[in-house]
């Protein structure tokens, strides 16, 4: 009698365990597929799914009200950041395309994955960067003068920050006009290019303000310059880009920084710090620099 009283009841709860299960199945299934699907999209900057399955850490209503802040200056304004923020649509030498998608996150905690993982590809010589003497001189390139052989003594100390009359590009006249003093070794040359704002514009520009070679040649046998800095992709003209870059690098002494961020920064005289990643056998880096009042 017992056994026949409880026995519909048994039946059920049977029942009830083999729809439970069939349905855990069919959502490990659903989520192995979307995995899949999302980890082989390896073209997206970002490829992770909803976090809907609780995989990686927990967000809380909290998290969702975060916003990171983005600053040029720190330190109550002591502190100036002069390298361009890495962007897909920045300028790319010689191209219409911009640098493109530069950044990938190839593991992810929305995927499963233990901690996010990300990769970037991009060309040396892309954004705020440095070169080095093997940029030009392929017997220098081959000797080993990379990046990781560039004197962090010239690259960090202080600087005067000079603007360039607009109406030209910097010749050995202009130079002239510039009166830098002996004894100054770092210059940050701002030219038209910072009011153009070229370096936010996503097509390359070949009339962008830069060092002609006679320039080049009147700052190395009249200066004591060894850091030129400018505001654009290259610190040569266009037009004379080779022949300007074989001036400057061919002592080794003298270090190229170009793309920086010199907008919103009164002229004169402050500690420049300027770090390219050592990269070896790379003539060239992308490099942070900061201004210090």
């Amino acid at each position: 009698m017992a056994h026949n009283r409880f026995f519909p009841l048994h039946s059920k709860i049977t029942k009830s365990k083999t729809m439970i299960q069939r349905h855990y199945f069919l959502l490990l299934l659903l989520f192995t597929l979307l995995h899949s699907i999302t980890a082989s999209s390896s073209d997206a900057a970002y490829p992770t799914v909803d976090d809907d399955c609780g995989c990686g850490a927990s967000s809380t209503d909290d998290d969702l009200l975060l916003f990171p802040e983005r600053n040029e200056v720190y330190g109550n304004g002591r502190i100036i950041d002069i390298s361009h923020r890495y962007v897909s649509d920045m300028p790319s030498w010689d191209s219409k395309e911009g640098i493109g998608m530069f950044i990938r996150l190839f593991e992810s905690l929305k995927n499963g994955s233990m901690a996010n993982f990300s990769e970037f590809k991009l060309s040396v010589h892309s954004g705020t960067h440095v070169d080095a003497p093997g940029h030009v001189y392929d017997h220098y390139y081959d000797a080993g003068f990379d990046v990781d052989t560039l004197d962090l003594e010239v690259l960090n100390g202080p600087a005067l920050l000079v603007d360039v009359p607009r109406e030209s590009n910097i010749t050995a006249e202009v130079m002239k006009s510039l009166e830098i003093p002996k004894g100054v070794r770092r210059v940050l040359f701002r030219t038209l290019n910072t009011d153009r704002k070229l370096m936010f514009k996503k097509e390359f520009d070949t009339s962008y303000a830069g060092f002609l070679e006679d320039g080049a040649k009147w700052l190395v046998e009249n200066t004591d310059i060894k850091f030129v800095g400018i505001d654009y992709l290259s610190v040569a003209a266009y037009a004379e880009a080779i022949p300007t870059h074989l001036v400057f690098l061919k002592s080794r002494e003298i270090i190229l920084v170009e793309g920086l961020k010199l907008d919103n920064v009164k002229p004169g005289l402050y500690n420049v710090h300027c770090l390219p990643l050592r990269l070896l056998g790379a003539e060239g880096s992308p490099a942070r620099c900061i201004l210090v009042k």
